[in-house]
């Protein structure tokens, strides 16, 4: 039972973008993926949710090839992303932007209003029910934007960048967010950081990418011990601890 890429390759034009990546994402767990600009993170993503197909290897959603799958049906077999920016419908509110997904999904309207209410209240952010989605600051963006790929209850979701632009204190309830979404809900997460500290205090394992390929993955003893890393994306200097 996993989210997996297995051996993909990925190819755009004469430009490599992956190479033989291997990951898994097992329920309840959260898994790091981190590496320099252009290391190939996001395209992990737009593979791993049907938003691209791998030139060579495979998508694996619990044991089934789903390689071939476009995005909306991935969704539905309970594969959720959030993106980079939030994305939201900025022409309505913070419920209608949920119960849009849920309706999406192929929920009712009346249940899809009570599931997103539901999410909202879970995840400490109900007040913002009936603001405009247009003018929600910026970490509430982000953090409705996960409320709405909550929808359907998904067994895995990706967060692309969701920490970019916070501060400490705003990462730190980010962390504690997908702690609860990993454990409370049993979801597998994978999450693409370029905050290296949020990712190592919250992920059991972290693979490492750089040109497209694996050079690392390990618990935070691991990436941190090793000269492989440091190199390529810590710096050479970084001190392991």
């Amino acid at each position: 039972m996993a989210l997996a890429l297995e051996q993909v390759g990925v190819a755009f034009g004469g430009f490599r973008a992956l190479a033989d990546v291997s990951l898994s994402v097992p329920p309840g767990e959260v898994v790091g993926l981190i590496g320099p600009n252009g290391a190939g993170k996001t395209t992990c993503v737009n593979v791993l949710t049907g938003f691209q197909r791998p030139s060579t290897g495979r998508v694996l959603l619990d044991g089934r090839d789903v390689s071939a799958l476009p995005a909306h049906r991935l969704r539905r077999a309970g594969v959720a992303r959030t993106f980079q920016a939030g994305r939201l419908f900025t022409g309505l509110d913070v419920l209608d932007n949920l119960a849009c997904a849920g309706i999406g999904l192929g929920l009712g309207r009346a249940e899809a209003e009570h599931q997103a209410s539901d999410l909202l209240r879970w995840m400490g952010i109900e007040t913002l029910e009936s603001r405009a989605a247009a003018g929600l600051p910026y970490t509430d963006e982000r953090r409705v934007a996960i409320a709405r790929a909550l929808m359907g209850g998904p067994s895995y979701l990706l967060l692309d960048e969701p920490a970019a632009g916070m501060s400490e204190a705003e990462s730190a309830d980010l962390a504690a967010l997908i702690r609860r979404i990993a454990h409370d809900r049993g979801i597998g997460c994978l999450l693409i950081e370029h905050n290296v500290g949020l990712v190592l205090s919250i992920c059991s394992d972290v693979v490492v990418l750089d040109g497209g390929r694996v050079i690392e993955r390990g618990d935070r003893k691991v990436i941190l011990g090793s000269s492989v890393v440091r190199e390529a994306y810590l710096g050479a200097h970084a001190e392991a601890a």
